[in-house]
């Protein structure tokens, strides 16, 4: 992720003597440089950053969004070409830079967003050379003191009450204070200043390193698609002449409706999904008016705290209200004074929303509200997955969980995008793995990677989220980390990426080695770690930790640790460190000899939640298989009594996915069908993300649920990788209660076309289309495997009743 440039332009800031900000003091500054472009064109390609977010304008039209999310050691630059774009005559770059301020220790909500890494003072970088047809330069527009700037004195922010406080709250805007039209070619920018440099991008002699070390963007850049409204969901103090202009076309929106001055309207608005976007107010008149823009996920009843919320019908307007913070915006008026041209007001970050409430005071004089929209933002997820079944109502889940994945997808995986926004290891191994199968793109998966190994403390610890300035440890999702590095190897055989991160997974092995106490299992963790395990209601007073913990070791944590060792092995094998493979796999059975000795109950034939407990749940259970502290018949007996035991704590929509991976490895895979009805009850909802847990009903979009992703290609349909980077394809589709399903999974060889059935006389047909030359192992449901080597597609027939010779 290096790149070594002779950068040539300088930092710049606003000129003051003091660098270090006030605790939630954090400014905004607007930057300019304008350019003559000759007639017949010139060619610009800048290279642009900022600490710690910016937009970038051309000619008042946004190019560039960022920085890519980094931290101190990798600060992340887009290149744009903006040749295209530039027209004869007078041009005008222009950048709207916020800096967050530095908070030691980190304050929720007054601090920023917490994902967000910054310094103690703000700065932005843009380098790139006007340059003529035969590539001459013709100037420099490189960030120095000939760019112009003007500090904002209208924005200020509020942290919110809602626990969205890692986003780091909302806006409070005095429109008659912003410089409207300061980002266009006519903007009159005669009373700016000179911009201040302070730091060259690099010292080029004694290697002494900015607290931006410049590295390219590893993602492409989100988008940000134009959308409307779909329905009005509420409205009080309207007249019957409300506009549509909300809804659908974009022919619709020309309309526009005024509210009488000293007149209050509202009216809530719904997206039809929860999404991500930028909202985009229009304005004429008002001045003084007052406009309070409110986002939710859904309607709910009142809530008994803030993060044990009374939620049902998520679209039930009638019933609940909309919980969520406002930004507030107070209008200047602008529009009048400028001969037509609509006052513009648009919060600087995202937000997430199915709802929207507007609500509109006006002032002294009437306003006109001329377009409410918003422009829908994401990481560009190309699906290239697809699924059908005999059950229409896998279809729905399948759905929602595409939106859920899309919804926390941005420069990094995302928890939850309301709420947090931030990138935890355990939750990101689980999208990264969904990702794969719908779309085959690792470039999100790859930059996690880094940022979790970039996370390493000094103890051979990884921090659970990050990038974070609030550092956070979760012993086990170290070992998540270690699973997706080698998921990634599995499904894309790429051994650099694998020797890279040696390193890190023998750091993190060696802090859990030497937390083994004197029985060879994991000890208790440390009183400042928190030894999460799953969000279940047996364990919400312990905030998801099972309760065995507060008397000694978690038995969980010993089989993620040997999990984790057998991941490591097969990857150091791969990487030719063999002695390092064998040893890792040494310790594994030693910790797996050891839960065996210290943590099954003869009597309850289970595995407790801790050796000095008589807990236990459904979790120690599965990672007992997946561990394989278990294995064989005795895997498959110990699953069979999981699932009858219906006193144990169950898995969250979360860990699910685990409980689904240890009943495919125990051939009780058929038991995974009746499951769904989880899922289908809240899709009855009408949610149309899947929510973070049972247990707070806090967030209504978490990553983690969104298990069809991997169930129904992988499993339903069948296809997984049967050597490293798909260079040969498994097919072993899983029948369940359906008679037919097909779809599309996408592959690193390329998609994988499964489609099967089963008719009223027990005849099962399959066919497969995959990657032509890529050899294919079809495990048929009778247990017979087949291998076809030639050229695809194929097609094979058998009869189910018989002895499962191929019919054709």
């Amino acid at each position: 992720m290096e790149q070594y440039k002779a950068w040539k332009a300088k930092w710049i800031w606003k000129k003051r003597t003091d660098f270090a900000s006030t605790e939630g003091n954090h400014e905004l500054v607007y930057f300019r440089r304008s350019f003559a472009v000759p007639a017949d064109g010139a060619r610009l390609v800048v290279q642009v950053s900022a600490d710690s977010r910016y937009r970038l304008y051309l000619n008042g039209e946004s190019v560039s969004v960022g920085p890519c999310k980094g931290d101190r050691n990798t600060h992340h630059y887009e290149t744009v070409d903006l040749t295209d774009r530039l027209r004869p005559g007078m041009n005008a770059l222009a950048a709207k830079v916020l800096h967050f301020s530095v908070s030691e220790p980190f304050a929720l909500g007054v601090g920023g967003p917490a994902s967000i890494w910054r310094s103690n003072t703000g700065a932005f970088f843009l380098e790139g050379d006007l340059v003529d047809h035969n590539g001459c330069v013709i100037m420099s527009l490189d960030s120095g003191a000939e760019w112009l700037y003007l500090e904002d004195r209208a924005l200020s922010f509020h942290p919110g009450e809602l626990e969205t406080l890692y986003v780091g709250g909302v806006e409070r805007v005095d429109g008659a204070a912003l410089p409207h039209g300061w980002e266009e070619t006519r903007y009159d920018d005669r009373h700016w200043h000179n911009a201040m440099e302070i730091a060259a991008a690099y010292d080029d002699t004694y290697g002494q390193l900015t607290p931006w070390p410049l590295t390219p963007r590893p993602i492409p850049s989100l988008f940000e698609e134009e959308r409307g409204f779909r329905s009005i969901a509420k409205m009080e103090g309207a007249q019957e002449s409300v506009p549509v202009f909300y809804l659908l076309e974009k022919e619709d929106r020309q309309q526009s409706f005024q509210v009488a001055a000293g007149e209050r309207f509202t009216i809530e608005l719904d997206a039809n999904e929860l999404t991500t976007g930028y909202l985009r107010l229009a304005l004429t008149g008002g001045r003084g008016s007052r406009i309070r823009i409110l986002c939710a996920e859904c309607y709910e009843d009142a809530s008994e705290s803030t993060i044990r919320r009374n939620k049902g019908v998520r679209d039930d307007a009638s019933k609940g209200i909309l919980l969520g913070e406002e930004d507030i915006y107070v209008v200047a008026g602008y529009g009048e004074l400028a001969k037509n041209r609509c006052e513009i007001y648009e919060p600087f970050w995202f937000r997430t929303f199915r709802f929207v409430r507007l609500q509109v005071e006006a002032g002294e004089e009437p306003i006109v509200i001329e377009r409410f929209l918003y422009r829908e933002t994401g990481y560009p997820l190309e699906i290239k997955a697809d699924f059908r079944s005999s059950d229409e109502s896998f279809r729905r889940l399948w759905d929602i969980s595409i939106n859920t994945l899309k919804r926390c997808m941005h420069e990094t995986y995302e928890d939850c995008p309301f709420y947090e926004q931030m990138q935890y290891a355990m939750d990101t191994r689980l999208q990264v793995l969904f990702t794969y199968h719908l779309s085959a793109d690792d470039r999100l998966a790859r930059k996690a990677m880094f940022d979790f190994h970039s996370s390493l403390l000094p103890n051979g610890m990884l921090q659970s989220r990050y990038p974070s300035l609030y550092p956070q440890v979760i012993p086990g999702f170290a070992a998540y980390w270690i699973m997706m590095v080698h998921d990634h190897y599995r499904y894309f055989a790429d051994l650099e990426l694998v020797r890279q991160y040696l390193p890190t997974m023998d750091a993190v092995l060696g802090w859990f080695e030497r937390h083994l106490d004197e029985r060879r299992i994991v000890g208790r963790m440390p009183p400042q770690y928190w030894s999460f395990v799953d969000w279940v209601e047996q364990w919400r007073d312990t905030a998801g930790v099972p309760t065995a913990g507060r008397k000694g070791p978690i038995t969980v944590i010993s089989m993620l640790y040997s999990a984790a060792l057998q991941a490591a092995a097969e990857l150091n094998s791969y990487a030719g460190r063999t002695a390092t493979a064998e040893e890792y796999r040494q310790r594994s059975n030693s910790v797996n000899a050891a839960i065996r000795l210290h943590c099954w109950s003869e009597n309850k034939r289970m595995f407790k939640d801790g050796p000095d407990s008589e807990e236990y749940s459904q979790h120690a259970q599965i990672w007992s298989v997946l561990s394989g502290t278990v294995r064989g018949a005795e895997a498959r007996e110990l699953m069979e009594a999981t699932m009858q035991d219906k006193s144990l704590p169950f898995v969250s929509y979360a860990m699910a996915f685990f409980l689904f991976r240890a009943l495919s490895e125990t051939g009780l895979y058929e038991q995974s069908f009746a499951l769904w009805d989880i899922w289908r009850r809240l899709a009855d909802l009408n949610l149309t993300t899947w929510v973070e847990d049972p247990v707070s009903q806090r967030s209504d979009c978490h990553g983690w649920g969104a298990t069809p992703l991997y169930e129904f290609p992988a499993e339903i349909l069948g296809v997984k990788p049967d050597e490293p980077g798909f260079k040969r394809i498994r097919v072993s589709p899983r029948l369940g209660h359906l008679s037919w399903a097909e779809g599309t999974v996408a592959t690193a060889a390329g998609p994988v076309y499964v489609k099967w059935e089963l008719d009223g006389e027990g005849r099962f047909r399959l066919l497969v289309r995959g990657p032509k030359d890529v050899p294919v192992t079809v495990e048929l449901p009778n247990g017979q495997t087949l291998t076809v080597s030639e050229a695809n597609p194929f097609e094979i027939a058998i009869d189910m009743h018989l002895s499962g010779t191929p019919v054709g």
